[in-house]
């Protein structure tokens, strides 16, 4: 894995936008992400789109460091994007955040 470099993040909203804890969907560039705020007000991002069901994660439900899609259940962990619970088995790509002293939510997309 790469580290991105500076010209690689966009900006994507302001902190403030996003749900206390919960996910909304982005567009950057044509790819939907999920953008997801955990309890401790981290944010993240993963790619969008369940790998089993093909329905978006964003709307699914946050717990600690996880989202789970609503459709079957399948849980991915927000810092490697692996599945913790059937019936998906492929993870989703995790993109690289930043959140700015003025509170916005910058995105490196993964290749």
């Amino acid at each position: 894995m790469t580290t991105p470099d500076e010209t690689d993040f966009v900006r994507v909203c302001g902190v403030d936008e996003l749900p206390a804890v919960g996910a909304a969907k982005a567009d950057i560039d044509g790819r939907l992400v999920a953008m997801v705020r955990t309890e401790d007000g981290t944010v993240h991002a993963i790619d969008d789109t369940c790998t089993h069901a093909n329905v978006s994660l964003s709307e699914g439900e946050v717990e600690d460091c996880s989202i789970e899609c609503w459709l079957h259940g399948s849980r991915f962990d927000l810092l490697t994007g692996r599945p913790s619970h059937l019936p998906a088995t492929v993870p989703v790509a995790v993109h690289t955040v930043r959140v700015t002293d003025d509170g916005d939510v910058l995105v490196a997309l993964a290749g």
